[in-house]
C-alpha cells in the first residue's frame, strides 16, 4: 500500500449464517456472538430459576461460570441486574 490510501479488500461471504429465534446473529465463521438483548428477569425469577437455565443463560453471553447453582445464581444477578 503507498500513499497512504485505504486499501481494498474483498466483500465478506455470508453464507450459512441467519439469525436464531432470540435475535442472535449466527454465523459459519465460529467463535462468540453476543445476544442482541439484555436479559430481563427480576430478582425473583433468577431465585427460582432451575440450574440448566442459568447455565444456559451465563454459556449465551459467554460466562462459564464454576459452582453450584446458588453461586450461579448470584453471579448472573450481580452480572445483570441493575442494582444488585
Amino acid at each position: 500500500m503507498m500513499g497512504g490510501g485505504i486499501e481494498s479488500l474483498p466483500p465478506r461471504s455470508v453464507g450459512g449464517g441467519g439469525r436464531r429465534p432470540n435475535g442472535q446473529v449466527v454465523s459459519d465463521r465460529g467463535g462468540f456472538q453476543m445476544p442482541l438483548h439484555y436479559p430481563r428477569y427480576s430478582r425473583a425469577e433468577y431465585e427460582a430459576m432451575p440450574e440448566w437455565k442459568v447455565e444456559r443463560l451465563l454459556n449465551e453471553y459467554g460466562l462459564h461460570v464454576i459452582g453450584d447453582v446458588d453461586h450461579k445464581r448470584k453471579f448472573a444477578m450481580g452480572a445483570f441486574l441493575w442494582g444488585y
